[in-house]
């Protein structure tokens, strides 16, 4: 789906800047409830936030609806729909922000393109009964199932605004009088009973969208949503234009009766059995090599040392099986895999087996000598978010700040802060170490505070100018003000050593990298070329790169750089930084500059990556998009190395030590891949706590120190493992 341009009239078509703490961008579309923008988050990734209508924000019933629209659609984030990043529906204007999915609704789709061939149709089936299946399981009725609701990716549909949906158990009932839904669409006993539509309901839907996509039109159509309500009631559905092969089914989606029609489940089942030629894919855990041309006789031996150009298979799982139970443990790359997909792709929606959440610290011993340990801190639900600094594990949970010793887990500390103005969910970056004190991450505030890393308790607080972006580096505490000035704080005694906006930048917002004293700000434009009109790629728009001194405010370099650039790293001199795709919002390409001789390279991709984030080790960069393909390119031979398959939907940016890649999953693992070879080393257990319907909003990723790693897990743990030895976890 393009961003379109603000429009509309009155107090709606001026685009407001914020929604929390995520910029509003552009504007994708209206509806009655809303509008939807494009945004970004702090870390860079897009979104999708639906911001209600004013009109709508003081009816105390719409927030209830609201309210109910978004637990609904926490609870069924997931691989075919649009995850939920976060959200405020008690905010003056409520707001919800979703991962944002390029592309069209089915209903564009059609109207561009005409009825889909059978082939497409039959994916586009599965599809949506697989999202059925995954809703319903959660205790959600969708009750608005139509093709503006599906969107169209790349890996396959996504069922999209769950704002009339209904939990099971949701005290919420339809008004008497009021017709709740889109008549082509809806049930008959949607008409007829509407307070007992239950999940057969959504299965009509299918049927009449499935319809719409074979033939432009629905199986009951009329100008007049009376008659299409006779007729969805009372007549047969027309299914002329409909594939021979796929009429059965969505007749038996078409059933006037719910107990007369297919599950879910059922309906897979029988999709499978309809031809050879039936063409979707599971989403299984698979290696793909590099798209480069294979070398000339290639050494037998290689693949099975390496993990790459090995075929996934029967045999593959018999050698890990013969291994032992040392490698069983592994996130296999074979038959053996199958079952574990499936639990991975569907991780976040899905309450998963697994060891249970540990109470307390518990440590075990790894072979390696380390005793790895599991520790939950705090009461509070949600995914810590941890650094490294003063010789301590420093983490921020809620409206909590606390450290860990590095070795057991022991709770050091912990030090409430005031998270009045960091949004509901408190506060969302983890503490940093700055001139030797902890620097809580404060929002979008007027104060500031340090914590002795020894004791917890504050050294210094200060009222400061008003900011949005706070970036600890080099002994300073950069931050962001509003309207553009810089203010750089001095860590260990919270003086403000300078103030100044940042030439070329409008609203800054700083990124630093370890071992790097500089801080960067970036800002992307319009050249006014064919990129600002629609073009596809990132012709037409242009990054600036801004290297400053913490110290001073100073600009070290500065440069203009070809298309829309994320940095994502430094490593001798040069800065790297990810090519992203205007249009489609997918990294495309890495691009190293080098601020010594002003040159960049630039290496493409072999496949786009949607919501990329990476890490850079020497000339390696490590990708993660969210659809789990981990990509390392090396900038040095201009190549990519290998490409991995997770099947995680989405995972934290990856983090490296240059024998291992580590990612942290949603449901609370911690995966480790060879850096080399791309092969999957090794998994920590699940950890999805009790609160497995809700969504973190972004990863925190894994931390490095002294060869260990600490991560962290939905049910609230802070975990600790050998870096050293994968395998063994």
């Amino acid at each position: 789906m393009a961003p379109q341009q603000n429009a509309g009239a009155g107090a709606e078509a001026e685009l407001p800047e914020y929604a929390g703490h995520y910029r509003l961008e552009s504007r994708l579309g209206s509806g009655g409830m809303g509008v939807v923008h494009l945004a970004r988050s702090t870390s860079g990734m897009q979104l999708a936030v639906k911001v209600v209508h004013a009109e709508f924000a003081s009816d105390p019933e719409f927030r209830g609806r609201f309210r109910q629209e978004v637990g609904a659609a926490r609870k069924v984030s997931g691989a075919f729909t649009a995850p939920v990043v976060d959200a405020d529906p008690e905010a003056e204007r409520p707001w919800m922000a979703t991962l944002f999915i390029p592309g069209p609704t089915l209903s564009d789709h059609v109207k561009r393109n005409g009825p889909m061939e059978p082939a497409q149709l039959r994916r586009l089936m599965a599809g949506l009964a697989e999202a059925l299946r995954d809703i319903h399981r959660v205790g959600v009725v969708h009750r608005d199932l139509k093709p503006s609701n599906v969107l169209l990716a790349d890996d396959g549909p996504k069922v999209i605004d769950f704002g009339i949906s209904r939990p099971k158990d949701s005290e919420l009932r339809t008004e008497t009088g009021k017709l709740i839904g889109t008549p082509p669409f809806m049930a008959p006993e949607q008409f007829r009973r509407p307070r007992e539509v239950g999940p057969a309901a959504d299965i009509f839907a299918l049927g009449s969208v499935l319809v719409h996509a074979s033939t432009g039109r629905g199986p009951f159509d009329s100008d007049s949503p009376y008659v299409v309500a006779y007729q969805v009631v009372h007549d047969e559905p027309d299914l002329t234009g409909v594939p021979a092969n796929l009429a059965p089914f969505v007749l038996r989606c078409l059933a006037k009766e719910p107990e007369d029609r297919p599950t879910p489940d059922e309906l897979m089942r029988e999709l499978r059995s309809v031809a050879a030629s039936y063409d979707t894919q599971a989403f299984i855990p698979a290696q793909r090599a590099s798209e480069r041309p294979p070398k000339p006789e290639p050494d037998p031996g290689a693949g099975a040392r390496s993990g790459s150009g090995v075929e996934p298979g029967v045999g593959g799982a018999a050698e890990r099986a013969a291994a032992g139970r040392r490698r069983r443990r592994l996130l296999a790359l074979g038959a053996g895999a199958v079952g574990l997909a499936a639990v991975v792709a569907l991780a976040s929606v899905q309450l998963l087996g697994g060891e249970p959440a540990p109470t307390g610290t518990s440590p075990r011993t790894t072979s390696a000598g380390f005793d790895g340990w599991a520790a939950a801190p705090a009461p509070k639900k949600g995914m810590p978010m941890c650094s490294y600094g003063a010789g301590k594990v420093l983490c921020a949970q809620g409206a909590l700040v606390f450290a860990l010793d590095p070795l057991d887990g022991r709770q050091l500390w912990r030090h409430p802060v005031n998270t009045s103005n960091a949004g509901t969910l408190g506060v969302k970056a983890p503490p940093a170490a700055a001139g030797g004190l902890v620097h809580p991450w404060s929002g979008q505030g007027r104060r500031l505070e340090a914590l002795d890393p020894a004791t917890g308790k504050a050294r210094w607080q200060r009222s400061v100018p008003a900011y949005y972006g706070q970036e600890a580096v080099g002994g300073m505490v950069l931050l962001s003000g509003a309207d553009g000035t810089v203010t750089g704080v001095d860590g260990a005694s919270g003086e403000t050593k300078w103030s100044r906006p940042v030439p070329g930048h409008k609203a800054p917002y700083f990124v630093s990298f370890a071992g790097d004293p500089l801080a960067y700000a970036t800002s992307t434009s319009d050249d006014g070329a064919s990129g600002s009109s629609g073009s596809s790629g990132s012709s037409g728009s242009s990054t600036r790169v801004t290297a400053i001194d913490p110290a001073t405010g100073d600009v070290r370099w500065d440069a203009r750089l070809k298309g829309t650039l994320k940095p994502v790293g430094t490593s001798d001199g040069s800065v790297f930084l990810l090519s992203v795709d205007r249009i489609y919002s997918a990294t495309n390409a890495v691009v190293r500059y080098s601020p010594a001789d002003r040159t960049s390279r630039r290496v493409s991709l072999s496949r786009r990556l949607q919501t990329a984030h990476g890490t850079v080790r020497g000339n390696v960069v490590y990708l993660v998009g969210d659809t789990g393909s981990l990509v390392a390119v090396d900038m040095a031979a201009r190549e990519q190395l290998w490409t991995l398959e997770t099947a995680v939907l989405r995972t934290s940016s990856p983090v490296t030590d240059g024998r291992h890649v580590y990612v942290s999953t949603p449901d609370g693992r911690l995966l480790a891949v060879d850096a080399r070879s791309g092969r999957l080393l090794g998994q920590t257990p699940t950890r999805l706590g009790t609160e497995s319907d809700r969504v973190a909003s972004d990863l925190p990723e894994p931390v490095l120190a002294d060869g260990r790693v600490y991560a962290s897990a939905p049910d609230g743990t802070v975990f600790a493992v050998d870096g050293r030895d994968p395998s063994a976890w």
